[in-house]
């Protein structure tokens, strides 16, 4: 019997380079500063709130757009954050993950033929989800300078086109460490007021904002809050990755629509981890406390990148550093990540994979989100470089 061609949906897509490197750094014994999750475990109150909910016997299909008690927390630490007042019936839906949560709003927004800008780099999914809409995907790269990345806003309004339905923002920002401030609402702002142009804007590292800076959630800007949906994820803020639980705030009308495409492509979320979820949320101080977590982390590994041949670049956000390597090598970033894994023990991503285009600036990303032992064996092994 022969198989029947199969005309593929995403034929530029193949094995992402997270999965390429951590395969590559089990392969080496490599510490694995690559694929940005935790090597911790989440807080046990957590695994005994989902434990518990399971026990009562919450393990049945759930409301399609999350159980109330999660939706009404969401809401309220929304407002008391952001000072934006959602409606946790109407526009607020739990997600399988922040990705899903992406998908679907791509999905249920993008037509044929419409245009979304994306800023690069930038995580790997925006691009083939908008594909699988049948949009077409247009790139504004992110400038690089003394500073490191900011986005060239001007150069994102040059984009825009009769035919732009959406632009997709990410803060903090993943891989570059960065962040949006005010002006960057204002200026986004300026852009899409008085025209049909939706906001996504994905804030899964929203409680990683460092230095006492301020997270500039789209949610707290009204011109950009009445058009835009809004991301985030608790496997980042709980540090519990393989759970996918993620939500999407977005207006009534945006949320309806929303819900339409989610109820075919999940229809539900895990249940008892809801249900954990909602009542670990009763005290907010994980989350809280999440910025002084993580900058500790982050100033640990960078002391000591400092003495190293590695050159630094701006981390206001996210659990990643990314660092140029001029002064080491000349090789491109694929082949400069694959060398450190294999000969250095220590693997990290090209930040090249976060673009659509061939685009080399000698830089690659490393995660910080490890045990400090971790971080340490790491920096030992980078400082002999």
């Amino acid at each position: 019997m022969t198989t029947p061609d199969l005309q593929s949906r995403l034929p530029a897509v193949g094995t992402t380079i997270f999965t390429l490197m951590s395969a590559l750094a089990n392969q080496h014994g490599a510490v694995n500063l690559g694929q940005g999750f935790p090597d911790f475990d989440c807080d046990p109150r957590l695994v005994d709130a989902v434990a518990a909910a399971m026990r009562a016997g919450h393990n049945q299909y759930p409301f399609m757009t999350g159980i109330q008690p999660l939706r009404d927390a969401i809401a309220a630490k929304i407002a008391a954050l952001y000072g934006h007042a959602y409606d946790a019936n109407s526009e607020i839906t739990v997600t399988a993950g922040a990705t899903q949560g992406i998908i679907t709003a791509i999905l249920c927004a993008v037509h044929p033929g419409d245009e979304v800008i994306v800023i690069e780099p930038c995580y790997d999914s925006y691009q083939p989800s908008i594909a699988l809409a049948g949009g077409v995907p247009v790139p504004v790269s992110m400038r690089l300078g003394a500073n490191g990345y900011s986005v060239p806003w001007d150069e994102v309004a040059a984009a825009v086109t009769p035919r732009t339905r959406m632009i997709v923002v990410n803060t903090p920002h993943n891989p570059t460490g960065s962040i949006l401030r005010r002006a960057d609402l204002d200026a986004l702002a300026a852009i899409v007021a008085d025209t049909r142009i939706l906001v996504l804007s994905d804030e899964v590292y929203e409680h990683m904002v460092y230095d006492g800076q301020e997270h500039a959630s789209v949610s707290r800007h009204p011109v950009l809050a009445e058009r835009a949906f809004v991301v985030s994820s608790f496997g980042k803020t709980y540090h519990t990755t393989g759970w996918k639980i993620g939500y999407v705030a977005a207006p009534k009308a945006l949320s309806a629509e929303f819900r339409k495409v989610h109820q075919y492509n999940v229809f539900s979320v895990n249940t008892p981890m809801q249900h954990g979820i909602a009542a670990y949320m009763a005290d907010p101080a994980p989350y809280l406390e999440l910025p002084a977590f993580y900058q500790k982390k982050r100033d640990l590994f960078r002391d000591a990148l400092a003495d190293t041949r590695f050159t630094l670049l701006p981390a206001d956000g996210t659990y990643f550093q990314c660092v140029r390597y001029d002064a080491i090598s000349d090789l491109p970033e694929a082949e400069f990540a694959q060398w450190l894994t294999s000969e250095v023990k220590v693997a990290a991503i090209p930040v090249s994979a976060f673009y659509s285009r061939p685009t080399e600036s000698g830089i690659v990303r490393f995660c910080f989100a490890k045990k400090d032992e971790t971080l340490n064996l790491a920096l030992e092994r980078l400082a002999k470089i």
